[in-house]
């Protein structure tokens, strides 16, 4: 088999495993809970540390595939993945649950960049745009598969058995990458800032696990402000260090594009909103609606197809209107989706929730594309790979935050309205309260030049010659 095919298919393997993971927990939260004892809001702390992990360690994987090859490593972060799996499907506490998704993460950090990286130099330059078609699948099919494929395995299995599936899959990828992936590597290598890795390590994963635990979840009060504060001042002292180091793990100078602020900063609202939803909402259906977990998976999956869909129209849809549009009246719009959710009933028919479901989906996925093509619009060749990085970095805390709100808001809710366990009237504020925060981003999109990002979107309506010179804040 031609490598062009060959290299991107096992990539793409892995990378299936990665997203299918990522989705397929969601619905099984209701079932994980009552197994180790737990309340279901407390199993928001598993899906935020393996997004903290994602954003800790993605930075700086590709500084290690080129200092120790990129075989060597993505075949290690496989077998962390497979470990950190089997560590899952073992767990019957919450720490321990929280501290073996978080290892997940960290393979699941190595695993896909390194896989992207692996592909850009594996496979010649003019058969590049065939192979990522090839990964392509596992982003696409991961969340449409994993919702319905968890929900199934809960409700006829148990749920162990979504993380159990993960070892023979990881050890047919591991047997493969390392008899086909070539193992390359940098000579020149760029200083690595332990310092500024530590800062922000150590910053976010205590501030995260500080925030993800309000509400008397995994530890006392106490601990948890302590962890809040902490964190807090070591992601601040971060940003003077950042600032007068030459090789920072992440480059904050990038922020002083426009559209790349726009697409992550301000992006990171409307993420931030919308990344509670997966969480949410297999509550909404289960906890509130009475529904399995197969018929809530079927439903949430609804929202991917919708992605999928989408993604057929995007560049049209881009190159008619152009990016501020989009980002400002789309972006409303699907705001907007989320507080719809809310209004939904036990008694509202799945064909009318699965049809607005559909439709949000649309909506999102329209948005995250724009964003994400707005973000590197402007950006230079040589710092391309430390903008996929920080954007990436903002994109899994962005989504981790939204979770850790939107749990708060639900418990906050339920807890003002004097309920003693999670109903369905608990749950139409905290829909709101993302939808109201997503919402804060078109509005800061408005800012926007008229013209940012043309040369990408392709808008033939702008004049060339207008276009103004790339702006800074």
């Amino acid at each position: 088999m031609q490598r062009a095919v060959l290299i991107p298919l096992i990539v793409a393997s892995a990378l299936f495993m990665e997203n299918m993971d990522s989705t397929v927990i969601a619905t099984s939260l209701p079932a994980i809970a009552s197994d180790i004892g737990q309340n279901p809001l407390a199993l928001k702390l598993a899906l935020t540390s393996y997004l903290v992990s994602l954003a800790v360690f993605i930075p700086i994987s590709g500084w290690i595939a080129d200092r120790y090859g990129s075989r060597t490593v993505f075949a290690s972060a496989i077998v962390v993945f497979v470990l950190g799996s089997i560590a899952c499907a073992a767990c019957s506490t919450l720490p321990a649950f929280v501290i073996a998704r978080f290892v997940q993460g960290m393979g699941g950090a190595m695993m896909v960049p390194v896989g992207r990286l692996v592909l850009m130099r594996a496979v010649p330059k003019h058969e590049y745009v065939a192979a990522l078609n090839y990964l392509t699948i596992p982003a696409l099919l991961g969340p449409v598969i994993g919702p319905a494929l968890g929900g199934a395995i809960t409700l006829y299995f148990h749920w162990r058995w979504i993380f159990a599936i993960n070892v023979p899959i990881g050890i047919l990828g591991l047997y493969l990458v390392l008899r086909h992936i070539p193992d390359l590597r940098e000579d020149a290598l760029r200083p690595f800032d332990a310092r500024g890795f530590a800062l922000t390590g150590i910053g976010l994963s205590v501030l995260m696990l500080g925030l993800s635990a309000l509400g008397g979840h995994l530890m006392p009060l106490t601990a948890t402000y302590a962890c809040i504060v902490v964190g807090a001042i070591a992601v601040a002292a971060y940003v003077p260090y950042a600032r007068r180091t030459e090789h920072p793990v992440i480059d904050l100078r990038l922020f002083r594009l426009r559209t790349f602020f726009d697409g992550v900063a301000v992006g990171s609202l409307f993420r931030i909103g919308l990344g509670a939803t997966p969480f949410l909402l297999p509550l909404l259906l289960q906890l509130g609606f009475g529904l399995d977990p197969l018929q809530s998976g079927l439903i949430t999956c609804m929202t991917a197809v919708g992605a999928m869909f989408m993604k057929t129209l995007t560049v049209r849809t881009l190159r008619h209107y152009g990016f501020r549009t989009i980002l400002v009246v789309n972006g409303i719009l699907a705001s907007l989706s989320a507080a719809v959710v809310g209004l939904f009933t036990a008694h509202t028919p799945h064909l009318v929730i699965g049809a607005v479901l559909l439709v949000s989906g649309c909506m999102r996925s329209l948005q995250f594309t724009a964003l994400n093509a707005i973000s590197f619009a402007d950006i230079d060749k040589p710092d391309m790979s430390q903008a996929a990085s920080v954007s990436s970095m903002a994109q899994r805390l962005s989504q981790s935050l939204g979770i850790a709100i939107g749990a708060y808001l639900l418990q906050l809710s339920s807890t003002l309205q004097g309920h003693t366990t999670i109903v369905a009237e608990d749950f139409w504020p905290a829909f709101v309260g993302i939808a109201l925060i997503s919402l804060g981003a078109p509005l800061l999109h408005r800012r926007l030049p008229v013209d940012a990002g043309a040369s990408v979107s392709g808008n033939r309506r702008l004049d060339a010659a207008n276009v103004a010179p790339i702006q800074r804040r």
